[in-house]
């Protein structure tokens, strides 16, 4: 995931919730939800601009509808996430020898004095008592 974008106005450094875009043939300006990618043509603003937005007299501004709540991740961000994760347990951990490398280094084990439950890749600690 990317980084927070911040409002386009100078001197705000609010994180951006809405897009706006000029279609100047229509005089128009469209008003919509965050665009999923920073658009070079596009504004990104936060709440307080894009609420008090105003444009040159003779053009319209075009709302469109805004999500209450940011959308999270869905079920297909979590799959692909996982799918992810899969893949990089897949992959082998030593390189094969002869490309340049200086050391080859084992898996990371725990070491031997830590306490907890080790259980494949993930260990759980206890809390001290």
């Amino acid at each position: 995931m990317g980084a927070i974008r911040l409002c386009s106005r100078s001197a705000c450094r609010n994180s951006a919730v809405a897009t706006l875009t000029y279609v100047y043939a229509d005089s128009t300006a469209v008003l919509g939800p965050l665009a999923t990618y920073a658009e070079p043509h596009c504004y990104d603003l936060c709440e307080q601009h894009a609420g008090s937005l105003t444009v040159p007299r003779g053009w319209e501004v075009l709302r469109l509808a805004m999500p209450a709540v940011p959308a999270g991740p869905g079920p297909d961000d979590l799959l692909a996430l996982a799918d992810a994760v899969r893949e990089a347990a897949v992959r082998p951990a030593v390189p094969e020898p002869g490309h340049g490398r200086r050391s080859v280094h084992a898996a990371l084990e725990a070491p031997a004095a830590a306490e907890g439950a080790r259980r494949g890749h993930l260990r759980i600690l206890r809390e001290p008592s």
